[in-house]
């Protein structure tokens, strides 16, 4: 979605804490599909209305693809990533039940060549050492940081 300034930025979320395996952490908008919706992109776009209040008519929103679908171990959830643009900024509300709040990441912090910080923690009693974007006061990491990761590869490649 275009910035303020014209930068194209990505719609990030902070869950909210729920005691779940990603309370807490930065996401993609997104969810489980629904035997409701037509497709993966409705499922996206679904989800997006709920979580960050999303009126895709009114922003202009167009999907323009799917990057590699993958499985994260620890929810035992197969991520499929549907990559829209909004011609116009949205007008974004977080769903309190599910959204701490919404970040606006420029997408030059995911392009090739962005700093990457390697961190050192324990997450759940599991020590890790990861890589993660740093996006204002929070560290994406995990699926979001592929996923954000893909795409910068994606958009900076000749």
């Amino acid at each position: 979605m275009p910035g303020v300034t014209g930068e194209a930025q990505v719609v990030l979320t902070e869950r909210a804490s729920r005691g779940g395996h990603h309370s807490g952490e930065v996401s993609c908008p997104g969810g489980r599909a629904e035997p409701a919706d037509a497709d993966l992109e409705a499922t996206a776009l679904r989800e997006a209305a709920e979580e960050i209040g999303l009126d895709a008519p009114t922003a202009g929103v167009r999907i323009v693809g799917r990057l590699d679908p993958f499985w994260i171990p620890v929810s035992d959830f197969r991520v499929t990533p549907i990559v829209a643009i909004a011609e116009r900024m949205p007008d974004l509300v977080p769903a309190e039940a599910e959204v701490a709040r919404i970040v606006l990441a420029p997408v030059g912090a995911f392009l090739p060549g962005a700093r990457i910080e390697m961190v050192e923690a324990v997450v759940r009693d599991w020590p890790l050492r990861y890589g993660a974007y740093q996006v204002e006061d929070l560290r994406v990491w995990g699926a979001t940081a592929r996923i954000l990761g893909q795409l910068g590869a994606v958009l900076g490649a000749p």
